[in-house]
């Protein structure tokens, strides 16, 4: 289809004079891409048109504002769309008996998702990982996912400091029938971690995830990328942070250390990364 083609195709919608790509556009009703036209370039006015259009149709595709990203549209994730996912997550029965159990308990929202969970799995699987560590298990979910793809031989270290929390992810090890794999790590992680390098333990692990205190992240990075060889992989969670790293009126410390951690992955040369909108968003990072 010509450009002048799916301009002619572009709804009509009611504007503003909002301020959209650097332009502030005139306050006119019912405007549309050839109206625009007259005030900005084609390529600003149909990506502005196709962003208030999915706005006023309640769509579920988001358009990037930048119009150098040329109108990409991405799906953005509702309830019943969410619901889909999860109906083609490959969840073990055991996964979910400790999913239903732990949605009963404080803090359930701490717990990943059974997609997120999935990805993990297939990460260590891809990478052919023996040696994993998990920074925040809570009741351990995530670690039970990737402690049931790990080879025989295969150890995960667990580092969770609630004796509660740990109870119920020990007593899920010895049902899947691997406790052997996963070393509970009891304690604040940071010292668990600690504890490792000066064990002699650097570059010994091949894949690391990390979900916990949000002001310790890149405490926790640093650390990790001592343990964690070339090549493996560091994880990390919640780096969406529900949102609110792009809202600039939200400034509480964890957004704050979430949005400065981020800002430093995208300079730090020691890693590959790749942002994934999976759950509350999880950023993977290579070491180089």
């Amino acid at each position: 289809m010509s450009r002048l083609m799916m301009l002619g195709c572009t709804n009509s919608f009611a504007l503003f004079r909002p301020k959209f790509n650097g332009h502030l556009f005139p306050s006119i009703y019912h405007i549309n891409v050839s109206s625009l036209m007259r005030h900005v370039s084609s390529t600003t006015a149909l990506s502005f048109c196709q962003l208030q259009a999915s706005k006023l149709h309640d769509s579920p595709v988001t358009v990037a504002s930048d119009v150098r990203y040329g109108g990409k549209r991405i799906i953005s994730v509702d309830s019943p769309l969410y619901d889909y996912i999860l109906s083609n997550v490959r969840e073990p029965k055991i996964l979910r008996e400790l999913r239903e159990e732990t949605a009963t308990m404080r803090g359930s929202q701490m717990q990943v998702s059974p997609d997120q969970a999935q990805l993990l799995a297939m990460l260590v699987q891809i990478l052919g990982a023996k040696r994993c560590i998990e920074v925040g298990t809570y009741t351990g979910y995530s670690s039970l996912a990737v402690a049931l793809v790990l080879p025989e031989g295969g150890c995960l270290v667990a580092c969770e400091r609630d004796g509660e929390s740990i109870e119920v992810a020990q007593r899920y090890y010895d049902r899947a029938g691997v406790s052997h794999k996963v070393d509970v790590r009891h304690g604040l992680a940071a010292d668990t971690l600690k504890s490792l390098i000066q064990n002699g333990e650097i570059c010994r692990y091949d894949f690391a995830f990390v979900d916990a205190e949000k002001r310790m992240y890149q405490e926790y990075f640093e650390l990790l990328l001592q343990l964690v060889r070339v090549g493996g992989l560091i994880v990390v969670d919640n780096v969406l942070w529900h949102g609110r790293v792009s809202d600039p009126l939200v400034n509480d410390s964890k957004t704050l250390s979430i949005r400065d951690f981020n800002e430093n992955l995208m300079k730090d040369n020691r890693v590959d990364i790749s942002m994934v909108p999976v759950g509350d968003g999880m950023t993977i990072c290579r070491k180089r």
